[in-house]
């Protein structure tokens, strides 16, 4: 569903440019809004999400699908955690569906859907592996690694219930904005898939803004 933000950039307390291929770690706090903008297009932002509070309670991708009884995340999604809180609500989304089944992509899945010479690719668990190693003020662990969102990734369910993984549908300037519902931890890895269509094969930067 697409809605339009009522934010101005102006206004924003953080804006910040994340690389494809870095990672982007930031606390946002009960009742901020963040923004993940795709600045050229069909980009992935793989995304974790953490109870600042409590790292042990996170983004539950089973949890939500059931809540809200659809594969899809777009405006109005409530994303729950794995105690089944409420942790972010979608207000705004100008690209109309983002994928939370697909996961991540790793070295060990770049050999199996690309090639074997392919496992040696930078991968979004590389990112996020990294961000644990270089907070470890937060507690977390590779076991913390679990459902994450692809915002901006098109996985088209197939008529016979598999995924498939589809050119991209975002574009230039599309964004979606998440309300906090509790202090949250969020961890982005900006994808560097080279051969995945969501990426258009080129990975490109985003752009992430907070407001109050």
């Amino acid at each position: 569903m697409i809605v339009e933000s009522q934010l101005a950039p102006e206004n924003a307390i953080v804006r910040d440019t994340v690389d494809a291929g870095d990672y982007y770690l930031k606390t946002i706090k009960k009742g901020q809004t963040v923004r993940i903008l795709d600045l050229e297009g069909n980009q992935a932002a793989d995304t974790l999400f953490y109870n600042a509070n409590d790292a042990s309670e996170r983004y539950s991708a089973i949890d939500t699908v059931r809540e809200q009884g659809n594969v899809y995340l777009t405006a109005g999604t409530v994303l729950m955690t794995n105690d089944c809180n409420p942790m972010l609500t979608i207000v705004a989304d100008t690209c109309g569906r983002h994928d939370t089944l697909g996961g991540a992509c790793a070295t060990e899945s770049n050999t199996v859907r690309y090639a074997l010479e392919k496992k040696c690719m930078h991968a979004c668990r590389d990112s996020w592996l990294l961000a644990v190693a270089e907070n470890e003020q937060l507690g977390l662990s590779k076991a913390d690694i679990t459902h994450n969102i692809n915002f901006f990734m098109n996985v088209p369910i197939t008529a016979d219930g598999k995924l498939s993984f589809a050119d991209g549908i975002s574009g230039a300037g599309k964004y979606v904005e998440l309300t906090a519902l509790m202090d949250t931890i969020i961890l982005i890895s900006n994808c560097p898939q080279l051969n995945n269509p969501c990426n258009a094969y080129n990975p490109t930067p985003i752009e992430v803004l907070i407001w109050n």
